[in-house]
């Protein structure tokens, strides 16, 4: 899971989080000691102490464990290691080329080679077909999670894919959990109490367009940079 910084103002965030998911909030259960990413790649400045004490206590005390922080900064990068973290470097490593052997002639024997097609496998699916209860979590972990029947209020569905919800949803959801902005949301009935595509998320608090709420509609990321939630109608 990567919790996506886009706000230079980090204890803000913090406080946000505390909010939303802290002790005594509404989602205060929403997380189980789940593994998180700090991603500062979207801050036009460097994090400070104090701003990544705010955050990881934050995360904490929302039931979230950090254990990364990806940044392209120095300064963010020996930060992580005084904070305890690991840098998420996503750079291929190139192995370093192996000494070179002394060849001894051999015999060859020619053998027929055949060409041997793998299949490759698409994402898998995790399906539901029984109404998710209040204070039930269901985790499609590295795959799409499919619902045919109710998320009820207080319940709680979450994806590293899409999430599909054939039925009215009115609890939690969450898709690309592990990061992916690609990821989307989609609801024959779209009532949500929470709504979070890779770390950005909408709480209830905000009112959906009347021409979205309760109606069949999807949620995905905007792909002009900004990352910003958007729903959408589908048309049946």
């Amino acid at each position: 899971m990567a919790l996506l910084l886009k706000k230079d103002k980090v204890q803000q965030t913090s406080q946000e989080l505390l909010q939303t998911y802290g002790p005594g909030s509404d989602s205060a259960d929403f997380f189980e000691g789940d593994a998180v990413i700090i991603d500062c790649q979207k801050l036009t400045t460097a994090l400070t102490a104090e701003d990544l004490q705010s955050l990881t206590k934050a995360l904490l005390a929302c039931k979230l464990k950090p254990v990364a922080l990806r940044s392209a900064r120095p300064e963010d990068q020996r930060l992580a290691g005084i904070f305890n973290l690991v840098v998420a470097n996503e750079e291929p490593v190139i192995a370093k080329p192996t000494r070179l052997q002394t060849v001894v002639p051999v015999e060859v024997v020619k053998e027929v080679v055949r060409e041997v097609v793998h299949e490759v496998r698409g994402p898998s699916t995790m399906i539901v077909d029984k109404p998710v209860r209040s204070g039930q979590k269901i985790y499609a972990r590295g795959a799409d999670l499919v619902v045919l029947a109710m998320v009820n209020p207080g319940g709680e569905v979450v994806a590293d894919g899409n999430i599909h919800v054939y039925a009215p949803l009115r609890g939690k959801a969450m898709a690309g959990a592990s990061g992916n902005t690609k990821a989307r949301i989609f609801s024959t009935c779209l009532e949500p109490e929470l709504i979070s595509i890779a770390g950005v998320y909408r709480t209830s608090e905000n009112s959906l367009p009347t021409a979205i709420q309760g109606k069949l509609a999807q949620v995905r990321l905007s792909d002009d940079g900004q990352e910003n939630l958007l729903f959408e109608a589908v048309s049946s």
